[in-house]
């Protein structure tokens, strides 16, 4: 890992705020991700599975994290079990979680090499009643490969067919989505991150250039900041490009005149960083693009001042939709039949902007957070609104990451990032 060490009181609290939802004589288990095979002898890298490193900080393969608050010894209520590492390790793999590492990263005073944890885990389950399986479930979650979870979960059904199962994930959904002051530090440094990238680009980028190269700059700013890369695929869209959502083909020339759309986020310990920013590949906006781009921004800064505790996520959608109709209707992209005339269940304005504007985010981009409860303070949102016209050759979308406060405005994590037009068209042509 490139990041610095986490303060063990984070995983300690958290693991603290799990326990207290469990039901008695429970045991939750956690598990890494695999090592993912490529063909031959060639893997992809590894990223752990966000819910062990949540709960203990632990970031390596074939790792498992047992909770049982109520076991009759005291060593067993929370245990870890990591691959035993030797000499021959160090040499051909490197350095791996010795047992105190293991606490050390985790504050797990019972750290236990993976050779014992079969013998270990049948006589804690002869002590408990139910186990909390970890399952998968977030809303946008469309996974086909089986997980070493899913395997622990089936092997361990058919060996203990007994036991009643509890389900970890919404419990995990609620306490994720509230964050730490460590957590919120993190994610700060991983949009500092970002915004070095930002910056540099906007140097660089100029008619002629490849949407690859921008990547590859970003790339280059992150890495040499201590972050892993991209939080998630990035998207580097010139001109038409941008009004494929999910572009990530990355692989045309930036023309003049053209504009580009950059959704790219660095990473820093596991913990994401989500930015869009549309600038002109030729260093100024054309007057049609800076209507668009000055409607989307204004949309952007509507909807942040909604984001407070007490809202419902589905409702700030339907009124962010109020905001773009609008928005639309200055911009001669839509007129008063349109409106009139629309599907209750896709509004005109979804001709333009189909997409949601918020999401949760903290570990993973689009974070854990149950979607039907109200929004609290010290969660993490997305802002992201956007306007897409393929009859003109461009798109604008523009997002920022902010925490909910307590009271007033939300702290906005990338305020020092620029947006204004006036500011990246300046910035481009010093």
């Amino acid at each position: 890992m490139k990041y610095d060490q986490i303060s063990n009181k984070l995983f300690i609290k958290n693991r603290k705020n799990f326990m207290t939802q469990m039901k008695p004589k429970s045991l939750a288990v956690f598990n890494s991700n695999d090592i993912y095979p490529i063909g031959a002898d060639s893997t992809m890298p590894f990223q752990q599975a966000r819910d062990i490193f949540y709960l203990s900080g632990v970031d390596q393969e074939e790792s498992i994290l047992v909770l049982f608050p109520d076991a009759p010894n005291k060593d067993h209520r929370e245990m870890l079990f990591v691959r035993e590492t030797n000499d021959h390790i160090a040499v051909w793999e490197g350095e791996k979680l010795t047992k105190e590492k293991g606490f050390e990263v985790s504050g797990i005073k019972s750290v236990y090499w993976l050779t014992e944890f079969d013998k270990i885990f049948f006589e804690v389950m002869t002590q408990a009643e139910r186990i909390y399986f970890n399952t998968n479930e977030h809303y946008r979650q469309n996974v086909e490969t089986e997980t070493r979870e899913d395997r622990f979960i089936k092997k361990t059904k058919a060996k203990f067919p007994a036991h009643s199962w509890e389900r970890s994930n919404p419990i995990l959904q609620r306490l994720r989505s509230v964050k730490d002051q460590i957590e919120l530090d993190l994610i700060q440094q991983a949009c500092s991150i970002t915004e070095k990238g930002f910056k540099r680009i906007l140097n660089f980028v100029k008619p002629g250039v490849w949407e690859y190269e921008i990547e590859a700059e970003f790339m280059h700013e992150f890495l040499r900041n201590r972050s892993r890369g991209f939080a998630y695929t990035p998207i580097i869209a010139s001109g038409n490009n941008a009004n494929v959502l999910h572009y990530v083909e990355n692989n045309q020339k930036c023309k003049e005149g053209d504009l580009i759309l950059l959704d790219v986020g660095a990473e820093y310990a596991n913990y994401s960083s989500d930015m869009t920013r549309t600038i002109p590949v030729s260093g100024k906006f054309t007057k049609r693009q800076k209507e668009v781009y000055n409607a989307v921004l204004k949309v952007k800064n509507d909807a942040t001042s909604m984001l407070v505790p007490g809202t419902y996520w589905k409702e700030f959608h339907v009124e962010v939709g109020k905001m773009m109709t609008s928005a639309l209707l200055d911009l001669k992209l839509l007129d008063k039949a349109d409106v009139k005339n629309e599907d209750p269940n896709w509004p005109a304005y979804k001709k333009y902007f189909m997409h949601g504007t918020s999401h949760h985010m903290g570990l993973d981009t689009h974070d854990y957070g149950l979607l039907w409860e109200p929004m609290t303070e010290n969660m993490v949102f997305t802002v992201e609104p956007g306007i897409y016209i393929p009859d003109e050759g461009f798109g604008v979308r523009l997002e920022d990451d902010v925490v909910i406060q307590k009271n007033g405005e939300p702290f906005n994590l990338m305020r020092n990032i620029p947006i204004e037009v006036d500011e990246i068209e300046e910035l481009m042509n010093k």
